[in-house]
């Protein structure tokens, strides 16, 4: 078992940043990606951004150049710097773990079967 505990989150303007972080306990051998995806009221969930444990991301076309995700694995953190915040982005956040990372990059998949507990993200003015 895999336990992920997010922190980070809020309300923020049009054009702000804030930053998530996740935090993974328990079997972290078995984690080969963490990512991060949302979900808007009446939408799917969707991904946000992934990386593996070697460092290699995956980013969703809507926050390419304005998100980065950073991983550190002597830490088992991983985090999501979130710039330039736009109204779209608002949606509740996951962080993800798991060992699929064939499955995160064709697509867009979970990695594993475990999530965190979600944290509100409203980008509003």
């Amino acid at each position: 078992q895999v336990q992920l505990v997010e922190s980070g989150g809020g309300l923020v303007q049009p054009g702000g940043s804030l930053r998530l972080s996740c935090a993974a306990s328990g079997n972290i051998f078995s984690i080969n990606v963490m990512g991060w995806y949302r979900q808007a009221p009446g939408k799917e969930r969707e991904l946000v951004a992934s990386i593996t444990s070697g460092g290699i991301t995956k980013y969703v076309d809507s926050v390419k150049g304005r998100f980065t995700i950073s991983r550190d694995n002597a830490k088992n953190t991983v985090d999501l710097q979130m710039n330039s915040l736009k109204p779209e982005d608002t949606a509740v956040y996951y962080c993800n773990a798991g060992p699929n990372v064939i499955v995160v990059f064709t697509t867009g998949g979970p990695g594993g079967p475990y999530w965190g507990q979600g944290t509100q993200v409203t980008v509003s003015s």
